[in-house]
């Protein structure tokens, strides 16, 4: 099972990935071997996918690495590798005509495409549109190989019920082998691990799942293949957030009679026999181990550090540019990039004006020499005399022109300099609205955007640690941790001005934004009317302004982004609306 990273639309560079895995794999005498979901195109190709010659590009590249891995002496092992397909002929249904594209996985062996298949249950939730783009396979593919039956699937075909689990334990295969591209949330390892515990005993016999790792825009893949026995025991877990081949030797049981006709859910089993001849009896050499998994604040500071340089690196960006404010935002988002790109790369502004602390500046220059980032000190105050002479502005007119200086400043240094700019917001202020559009929105990229601000103080608090349990400088200013937040941009300006305590507005978006709990819902667990009706007013208007905001990693099941859509113009207000 090779649990590695792809590349969106990089067709040539994907074919070329998995004919170096494969090398490996059968290296270390692999039977079959296995890729991610689409690898071939990455995931998720989106509207490419509605695109025929992208579509056709993918089939091909599909027919010449099969050559090509015949050709490097890989023919007799059948290899599974994802990829776009078509549906040749219409099928029985509305919306289903003949070109139709499939999320399919094919088997090359010999030189050949010796089976393909398509995923059977499209996920449309959260980030997942594949009800828009794809028709589902109709099949149980079930693959002899050595004289053992190996069902397959892919990914959704496992989080739903029914389908080809249950006609796998119909079929009688020895192996349900999944290939997945399921992108990573907080705590979703241990469901996932529950999950396959599970359909591995509906199933009756050992289970498969080959994950995906890398990053692709918004979304993070963290790996953690499992592979457990038909008790639902774990016979081998692939470590979170690392590239790898996991070569495991199974103990399965050989092939009856060859399964044919239709099983559950409808599916017509297609059997293909690859090689029927068992293998001779020997020790299982490669028994597996299960790799450590990472605790809970780690757990989401390598997939942002992950996001974060998977998107640099395949975007072509060398190098990225933040706004140092001696705040925590922009200290822990320049701490995931010191992590994800070196701190040589890492470009950081510090921005002063009048209403300026002297400690916002002392703790940009501290943070600079605890990580290396380079550091240079720009005054916005002359701009802002400039403005201010030709503009008679005040109040938060006054204010957003300072933070709208700084954007501005930031796109003409990433213009000059070719470094791309990091947004700093949180999910707390994305939330609540509390950014100024076309100032610190301004960016490529928000690292933290995901992230409620009492998690980054938690982040902030654990990056430290691990630092000083590594022997390492910490990266963070202790006083950036432990300063009240401010957007400093009047005299005495604190963010507890606007907002309630971040402890208590978290607690309530989790439950609006990430539960969907309505306002009478969320003050029936004990928080206080005023403030629920407050932070969920604003919430509801700043919508104009996340629509605007940068990409940034996803770690929540519903960041701001694919996976919440709302209306701009909209007049219900959640707040006022319960009559």
């Amino acid at each position: 099972m090779n649990q590695i990273d792809s590349t969106v639309g990089d067709l040539d560079g994907n074919a070329e990935a998995v004919v170096h895995w494969s090398q490996h794999a059968a290296a270390q005498g692999a039977h079959l071997i296995a890729f991610p979901e689409m690898m071939l195109t990455g995931y998720p190709v989106e509207d490419l996918a509605l695109r025929s010659s992208f579509v056709e590009a993918s089939r091909r590249t599909l027919r010449s690495l099969a050559a090509r891995l015949a050709d490097e002496g890989l023919g007799e092992t059948p290899v599974l590798v994802g990829y776009l397909d078509r549906v040749t002929q219409a099928q029985p249904g509305y919306g289903q005509p003949a070109g139709a594209p499939q999320n399919a996985v094919a088997v090359l062996h010999q030189g050949r495409v010796a089976l393909t298949f398509a995923k059977h249950h499209l996920p449309n939730y959260g980030v997942f549109d594949e009800f828009r783009y794809f028709v589902p396979g109709e099949t149980l593919p079930v693959l002899r190989v050595h004289g053992v039956d190996v069902a397959l699937a892919i990914c959704e075909d496992l989080w739903q019920d029914g389908g080809r689990v249950p006609a796998t334990r119909t079929a009688g295969a020895g192996l349900l082998l999944s290939v997945n591209a399921s992108p990573y949330e907080r705590d979703k390892d241990d469901r996932r691990l529950d999950l396959v515990r599970e359909r591995a005993r509906q199933a009756g016999c050992t289970t498969a799942y080959l994950a995906m790792i890398g990053g692709q825009d918004e979304l993070v893949f963290d790996g953690d293949s499992i592979v457990v026995d038909a008790r639902g025991e774990v016979l081998a877990r692939a470590p979170q957030f690392e590239e790898g081949c996991v070569a495991l030797d199974l103990e399965l049981p050989a092939a009856g009679e060859v399964p044919a006709g239709v099983v559950d859910d409808g599916l017509r089993i297609e059997h293909v026999t690859l090689s029927g001849t068992p293998l001779p009896p020997r020790p299982l050499e490669l028994t597996g181990s299960e790799a450590p998994r990472l605790e809970d604040l780690e757990e989401i500071y390598t997939a942002l550090v992950v996001g974060l340089r998977a998107y640099a690196a395949k975007n072509g960006f060398r190098s990225v540019l933040i706004g140092l404010s001696g705040g925590i935002d922009s200290a822990l988002v320049a701490a995931i990039a010191c992590d994800a790109m070196g701190a040589a790369n890492v470009h950081g502004v510090a921005m002063p004006s009048r209403y300026s602390s002297e400690h916002s500046r002392s703790d940009a220059e501290d943070l600079a020499r605890r990580t290396g980032l380079n550091l240079r000190t720009v005054p916005i105050a002359p701009m802002f005399d400039a403005y201010m002479e030709s503009l008679v502005l005040t109040g938060l007119a006054e204010e957003n022109l300072q933070s709208r200086l700084r954007g501005t400043l930031l796109m003409a240094l990433s213009n000059q300099e070719g470094h791309i700019v990091l947004a700093p917001g949180n999910k707390s202020e994305l939330a609540c609205g509390y950014s100024t559009l076309y100032g610190d929105s301004v960016g490529a990229y928000g690292p933290i955007k995901d992230v409620y601000k009492s998690t980054v103080f938690a982040l902030a608090k654990w990056r430290n640690k691990a630092a000083v349990e590594r022997g390492h400088t910490p990266p963070i200013p202790e006083n950036s941790i432990t300063k009240p937040p401010s957007a400093e941009l009047r005299p005495g300006q604190v963010d507890s001005d606007t907002l309630p305590d971040y402890e208590v507005l978290d607690r309530v978006l989790e439950r609006y934004v990430d539960q969907d709990r309505g306002h009478d819902e969320i003050v029936a667990e004990g928080f206080d009317t005023e403030v629920v009706t407050r932070v969920l007013r604003m919430t509801d208007r700043a919508e104009y302004k996340r629509r605007q905001y940068p990409p940034g990693t996803k770690i929540s099941a519903k960041g701001f982004g694919k996976d919440r859509r709302l209306p701009l113009t909209n007049r219900w207000r959640e707040s006022d609306g319960r009559r």
